[in-house]
């Protein structure tokens, strides 16, 4: 008898997963290596090479300096993740705190936050960090702050009405007469509950991310010109794009692929750690036994 299939084995299982997790290990694979290995320096000048379409050994061509559009697109993937993965943890701080205040403190605390979070949900992402940027001047840090602000009320949002829901349960009750606190209560009933809802946002966040920073660079509020962005490789080529057509769809390409990519493996990490998905999806459920005459 083989046991319980692991959430990893589920995931793998759903084609939206099993692309979203190539995607997603793939970019994080490359944006390590990027870390000691590109194959030009991706800032180095080679103004005789200009334009080189591609081949060997620019194998995806060279822009108006002659730099390497492959070691620019493979350094940039470090920018991308280092963005991802920050607006994702501001995200996550932001959202479970504001869920948790307004589904387990008192009614009037309940009513401010869920004022606080509708106010802020009001201003799209790109205009909060346009708005920062305004003041502090236009970084990472600005589109990681921002995305991470944005996205940490939708994910309050969203999971606050969750947490209200299960904190009326059965199993909920029973843990509070028997002495939790409200803190030892959701880490160990409410949080893992909410998970697959939690997990959607945030791979959707992630992904706005990834757009925000990109759009941001493409504005230049983003990434500065020393450190390399796909955004701002975007922004670069587009000048030349009735002359090079060819050379802006790599930047594209590698934006929409990791977009694509992360909300990908939101849905399938959804029905993978959701146990009511999982077993309408699983064959053992769908079975109908034959009739025996």
């Amino acid at each position: 008898m083989t046991g319980r299939p692991s959430w990893l084995r589920r995931l793998w299982a759903l084609p939206t997963g099993r692309f979203g997790l190539i995607v997603v290990v793939a970019i994080a694979v490359i944006a390590t290596v990027s870390l000691v290995w590109t194959p030009f320096d991706p800032q180095r000048v080679d103004i005789p090479a200009r334009w080189s379409p591609p081949g060997w050994p620019h194998l995806l061509g060279t822009d108006a300096s002659g730099r390497d559009i492959l070691s620019l697109l493979i350094a940039g993937s470090r920018t991308t993740v280092l963005v991802a993965l920050g607006a994702g943890a501001v995200a996550t701080l932001l959202g479970i705190a504001l869920a948790c205040l307004g589904a387990l403190t008192g009614r009037w605390t309940r009513e401010v936050v869920a004022v606080l979070v509708d106010i802020l949900i009001a201003f799209p992402v790109l205009l909060i960090a346009m708005m920062i940027s305004a003041v502090w001047g236009g970084s990472l840090w600005v589109v990681i702050i921002s995305v991470g602000i944005g996205f940490g009320v939708n994910i309050a949002r969203v999971t606050r009405p969750e947490l209200r829901r299960i904190l009326h349960s059965d199993f909920v009750l029973a843990a509070r007469a028997s002495g939790l606190t409200p803190v030892q209560t959701a880490i160990r009933h409410l949080l893992p509950n909410v998970a697959p809802v939690f997990i959607v946002q945030l791979s959707w966040g992630m992904a706005v991310a990834v757009l925000a920073e990109a759009g941001l660079s493409y504005l230049g509020f983003g990434a500065p010109t020393t450190q390399p962005s796909w955004g701002l490789l975007l922004s670069e080529l587009q000048t030349y794009l009735t002359a090079h057509p060819l050379s802006v769809v790599w930047p594209g390409a590698a934006i929409t692929i990791t977009v694509l990519g992360l909300n990908m493996l939101g849905d399938g990490l959804r029905e993978a750690t959701d146990p009511a998905l999982s077993r309408r999806r699983s064959p053992a459920a769908s079975h109908t036994p034959a009739v025996v005459a």
